[in-house]
């Protein structure tokens, strides 16, 4: 039983923490498939708080049972509108490995417990709302409405799909992270306009009706090949997939339509980036920062992030087969110094605070206050990564701010150690010293995670990351900033198997590198084509979708497994796989005793034992 006083410092999630606030009827009812975490990490939470400072009464319905639209009905109607979101990730991503097997962990639920959202969430969930209320406008965003809101490739059906505007039926699709979408939305319904109303708005992405045609003129509008032709052609598709990457910036991306049977997908310039203010007034809204008390059972997402800190959003990275940029922006968007110390001394106040702040950082713990030198040209520039092939020499890479923040964070009473776990870009912090000295002196606990990817130059320029000689030279430095430090300290480096691209070949070059360098990878990343990622259209069609020129893919399961097991070469149970991938590519040379050998001549016990195990399973 949760107690009153308790549930009422959260946003309301039944009808009877509605009646407790004297509410007939929520404003607003938010959809999640995501447990109810009021963290300003968690999107229910940051952006439920952004309407409610607005004055707006917001309900939410997280991780309702979808199998009926009763729990919607149990809640009632929104004056305004549904706002429906699958959660912080895209529900087939959550539920489904590389391999298509049932994940048997959700994050993002308490006990972290399964099937507790369904498959394809934006979909199912904005059935219900029309189930249970006729003629209520339907929002639907996050990321994987985000990610979906054009035709795209669908790596679990294997299919191309058309936007989740045409599934879900929605009236209007917010994309990225939805602040000022979701606030105007619900300013101007509460004004009295109509959901057709809000076309003009940036950041939306919506369908015309049979007979409707734009507004305005075309003028600025960029059309992308139909549904119907990229579904079966696959240089359109890619066609599709650069034109789309191409007008992202929100300094100058143009509204692109795509044609849908007898209907149009309209999609909108993407929102501007928010100032360092309104950055602030959003992280600095009233969260309780704990899992709503009704939950028994812990929530792994909330034990990993409950003392972290974001302070800045976006990514010029550019990583093909990275969505953040896509969702995110590509604009560093900043909060303030005296914002981010507020919420850490208000961390390190909490009773259950042991002294260590788990994260400082974002998408990246190295771009804070990174930005253009240039507004001028920043507002013409179409690059996809300001630092591939290589940094822009307009581009601000001080990481002085960074480094006086993790110190300022330090010194606050109370907090003991500022752990830094996001991903550090690595070709960034070799530029400067001083922020490499402060972190390994001060803020790794023995282990730094870094992403090189991989080692092949080939498949790293597909991936727009820096050549693997850049990973080593970070090596060498952090090596050396730890030695001044009196400290002994490791790199975790991850690794992606079966990007496009990557051949046997360049697995192989792989292993010899890690075993050259003593690294014994336990967790192995394996590509997943994630909805409108370039890696994904190369995965897809086989082409760049930047060069149109041919890529190598690796489609086949058995294949896939063949390049996770050579990045992990020296586990018995990959012995023999590994040996069958050597032999079929030549290299003999790197079976048996010799100092570069990958595997021993002679199968250790363990692998030989496994096959006899397995098969005295299955005959159980």
């Amino acid at each position: 039983m949760v107690h009153e006083s308790d549930a009422l410092s959260f946003l309301p999630t039944t009808r009877a923490e509605m009646d407790a606030r004297g509410w007939d009827q929520a404003d607003i009812v938010f959809v999640s498939g995501d447990a109810y975490l009021d963290h300003p990490s968690f999107a229910a939470a940051l952006l439920g708080r952004v309407l409610e400072k607005a004055g707006f009464r917001v309900a939410l319905l997280c991780q309702p049972d979808w199998k009926s639209a009763d729990p919607w009905r149990e809640l009632g109607a929104p004056r305004l509108f549904y706002a429906v979101s699958a959660g912080n990730m895209d529900s087939m991503i959550n539920h489904y490995t590389a391999n298509k097997k049932r994940r048997n962990e959700d994050a993002y639920s308490p006990g972290g417990r399964i099937e507790l959202r369904p498959d394809r969430a934006t979909n199912v969930y904005a059935q219900r709302c029309r189930e249970a209320f006729k003629g209520i406008p339907i929002v639907i965003g996050g990321v994987e409405a985000s990610l979906r809101r054009i035709a795209h490739f669908d790596y679990w059906s294997e299919t191309v799909r058309p936007s989740v505007l045409v599934s879900t039926k929605a009236d209007l699709l917010g994309f990225g992270m939805g602040e000022r979408v979701i606030l105007e939305v619900a300013r101007r319904l509460d004004s009295g306009e109509t959901v057709r109303d809000l076309r003009d708005m940036r950041g939306v992405a919506y369908l015309l009706g049979k007979k409707e045609s734009l507004p305005d003129s075309s003028e600025g509008t960029i059309e992308l090949p139909s549904f119907e032709t990229v579904k079966v052609d696959h240089r359109s598709f890619a066609d599709m997939t650069r034109k789309l990457h191409h007008e992202t910036s929100p300094f100058n991306a143009r509204r692109l339509t795509q044609p849908h049977g007898d209907r149009t997908l309209v999609i909108n310039p993407p929102e501007l980036p928010l100032d360092e203010g309104e950055m602030d007034g959003i992280y600095d809204l009233p969260y309780t920062r704990r899992p709503h008390p009704s939950y028994d059972e812990s929530i792994p997402a909330w034990v990993m992030i409950k003392d972290s800190i974001s302070i800045m959003r976006g990514c010029f990275g550019g990583c093909t087969f990275c969505s953040i940029t896509m969702h995110q922006g590509r604009v560093i968007q900043n909060r303030s110094e005296d914002s981010i110390l507020k919420e850490a001394r208000e961390v390190a106040k909490a009773p259950d605070f042991k002294g260590s702040l788990s994260d400082l950082g974002g998408p990246t713990a190295n771009m804070y206050r990174m930005r253009c030198k240039d507004p001028e040209v920043e507002k013409v520039c179409r690059r996809l990564s300001c630092i591939h092939p290589k940094v822009c020499k307009l581009l601000d890479t001080d990481h002085g701010p960074t480094v006086d923040l993790m110190r300022k964070t330090r010194d606050i009473p109370g907090i003991k150690k500022v752990n830094i776990q996001s991903g550090v870009r690595t070709d960034l912090a070799v530029l400067a010293p001083e922020y490499l000295d402060e972190l390994a002196a001060h803020h790794v606990g023995g282990h730094l995670k870094v992403a090189p990817e991989h080692t092949s130059p080939d498949v790293l320029k597909l991936m727009k990351k820096p050549e693997v000689e850049s990973f080593d030279e970070f090596a060498d430095e952090f090596r050396a900033a730890s030695e001044r430090a009196g400290k002994e300290q490791y790199l975790v480096p991850y690794f992606i198997a079966s990007h496009p691209g990557s051949t046997v070949e360049d697995m192989i070059d792989l292993a010899l590198f890690l075993k050259a360098r003593g690294y014994r990878p336990r967790q192995v990343q394996d590509f997943i084509p994630a909805p409108m990622d370039i890696a994904t259209c190369m995965h897809y069609t086989g082409l760049d979708p930047i060069s149109m020129k041919p890529v190598h893919t690796v489609r086949k399961l058995r294949d896939r497994q063949t390049q996770r097991a050579l990045m992990q070469f020296f586990a018995p149970e990959n012995y023999f796989t590994v040996r069958e991938a050597l032999l079929d590519a030549g290299r003999q040379d790197l079976i048996g005793s010799g100092r570069q050998c990958l595997i021993p001549e002679r199968p250790p016990r363990e692998a030989r034992e496994r096959p006899r195990r397995k098969r005295r399973s299955e005959s159980r």
